[in-house]
C-alpha cells in the first residue's frame, strides 16, 4: 500500500460537530444514536443494520471518537437530556389546557368496560 493512501485513510473524520450536534460523517446520523446504542450493548454491526446510511468503518471510528473523548461527550448528553426535559416541562406548562382537553377527549373517546 503507498503510503499517501494509508495517510488518506488515517485522517478520515469520522464525527463532525455541526451547528452544535455530533454528525457521522457527511450523514443525518447523531453521534448521540449510536452511543445509546453502544451503552445497550449493541454490535457495531446491529447499529449498522439500524442505520444503513453508515458504513461498518463509520460505525467504528465514531465509537472510538466516542471512547477517546467520553467525558466530553458523555457532558454533552447529559446538557442535552436536561435541555429536553426542561423544554418538556416548560411545553407542559405553556400548553396545560390544550393537553387537558386533549386528556378529557381520550378520556370520553374510550369505551366503558
Amino acid at each position: 500500500m503507498r503510503m499517501d493512501v494509508l495517510s488518506n485513510s488515517m485522517s478520515r473524520e469520522y464525527v463532525r460537530q455541526i451547528e452544535g450536534a455530533y454528525r457521522i460523517g457527511d450523514t443525518r446520523v447523531s453521534l448521540d444514536s449510536l452511543v445509546y446504542l453502544f451503552r445497550e450493548g449493541m454490535s457495531a454491526e446491529g447499529m449498522v443494520e439500524s442505520y444503513p446510511a453508515l458504513t461498518l468503518e463509520q460505525v467504528h471510528g465514531a465509537l472510538a471518537f466516542y471512547l477517546g473523548n467520553q467525558a466530553e461527550i458523555d457532558a454533552y448528553l447529559s446538557e442535552g437530556h436536561l435541555a429536553a426535559e426542561s423544554h418538556h416541562k416548560q411545553s407542559s406548562r405553556t400548553n396545560a389546557e390544550l393537553i387537558a382537553k386533549l386528556q378529557r377527549a381520550r378520556h370520553a373517546s374510550q369505551i366503558p368496560s
